[in-house]
């Protein structure tokens, strides 16, 4: 869930999970290395591994694969961002929307939020490999995955009937329903909000390119005409400079604060949408598993009322952790755009405040040339 609060007295890890940072990435070549530190629970120093994009998948099929955990099927997942690319083509930097700006720094933010996630999950941080990931100087993942059938299940052939399939429980129908309006608009809100930024960035581009070309009108000599003129064309590449660096900032505050939230928002409305149908999946073994019980055969009865019961007592399970996770994330929610809305606020009024300061100055210095 999207908590970041650690109960660290009851934590199987041997770091403080809420002190994990990916510091910075390195490329070589087409491969990207995240450096990931954390702070010891004993106090006596951090960890610091690195870690490619093949050892977060390792990470998240081991969790993904413990067959032995009651109601797994029942976890919202933290999402894992999609693979970064360098040089990537057009359709892949729109898959990473936001993660694919700013030099890697927002991606970076969210393989840590996801990282964070995990350790702070009362299920999923039990793993072993979360502290073999988080810990072990050895890459874990480097070697080839067995995929898992949570990598295939929004693309099962029967996924559309399954999808639809009534459910038994009105809590899980409304959930459905709500979830698939609120991922629409979520991701809406996404694409439309990252369109902003990016034509922040091109607003930003172009005033830069415009100081440097007045400095081409500057000419040298005696000439008092020629003289004024240089003087308000050096000064208007100052102004233009500073509107630059004005909407490049404003760029940034979108992109950290709720260009992000938005991101990660969209993605957990997707790993929801991924447990409640693999929910639906077992709602439907259950039902076959209750109907091949009444048409058995005597010989074969008892061993499909078995059957029945191991599917029931599962599908309860599943329901139970289920019910927790989504009354959960609905509360984290509504928490974490407030958080990103006020931060959004906060640093773009901080923004307008330092650029309104900088307009003056340069109105004052215009006043002065008069």
């Amino acid at each position: 869930m999207m908590q970041e609060e650690v109960n660290e007295a009851t934590s199987v890890l041997s770091v403080y999970g809420h002190t994990i940072k990916v510091t910075e990435v390195l490329q070589d070549g087409d491969t990207l290395t995240f450096i990931i530190v954390s702070q010891k629970l004993s106090g006596t120093g951090e960890y610091h591994v690195d870690r490619t994009y093949e050892d977060f998948e390792w990470l998240q099929q081991h969790l993904y694969a413990q067959e032995d955990v009651p109601g797994l099927q029942g976890v919202i997942f933290p999402p894992l961002p999609v693979r970064p690319q360098v040089n990537a083509s057009a359709k892949v930097m729109k898959q990473l929307g936001f993660l694919g700006l700013g030099e890697w720094q927002p991606y970076c933010k969210a393989l840590e939020t996801f990282l964070r996630q995990v350790a702070a999950h009362s299920i999923l941080r039990k793993n072993k490999t979360v502290e073999v990931f988080l810990t072990s100087t050895d890459p874990p993942g480097r070697q080839k995955l067995r995929r898992n059938i949570f990598n295939r299940l929004s693309q099962a052939v029967e996924g559309l009937w399954k999808e639809g399939h009534k459910d038994v429980d009105e809590f899980f129908h409304t959930e459905r329903d709500h979830n698939l309006v609120l991922t629409g608009h979520t991701r809406t809100a996404a694409e439309k909000f990252l369109d902003v930024v990016l034509t922040e960035q091109k607003i930003a581009v172009a005033c830069g390119h415009f100081a440097a070309a007045l400095h081409i009108c500057v000419e040298n000599g005696e000439d008092p005409e020629k003289k004024a003129f240089s003087r308000v064309c050096v000064k208007l590449s100052e102004v233009f400079d500073s509107i630059k660096k004005n909407m490049t900032s404003i760029a940034v505050n979108d992109m950290n604060t709720l260009g992000l939230g938005l991101d990660l928002d969209s993605r957990y409305l997707e790993a929801e949408k991924e447990m409640l149908f693999r929910r639906t999946c077992k709602l439907v073994e259950l039902e076959n598993a209750r109907k091949n019980a009444e048409r058995a055969k005597p010989v074969k009865k008892n061993a499909m009322e078995e059957v029945k019961k191991a599917a029931e007592g599962e599908f309860e399970q599943i329901c139970k952790v289920a019910k927790q996770e989504i009354v959960q994330l609905n509360q984290e929610h509504v928490e974490m755009l407030q958080k990103n809305l006020i931060q959004w606020c906060e640093q773009q009024l901080q923004t307008a405040k330092e650029g309104a300061d900088a307009y003056n100055q340069h109105l004052q210095a215009f006043i002065a040339m008069a």
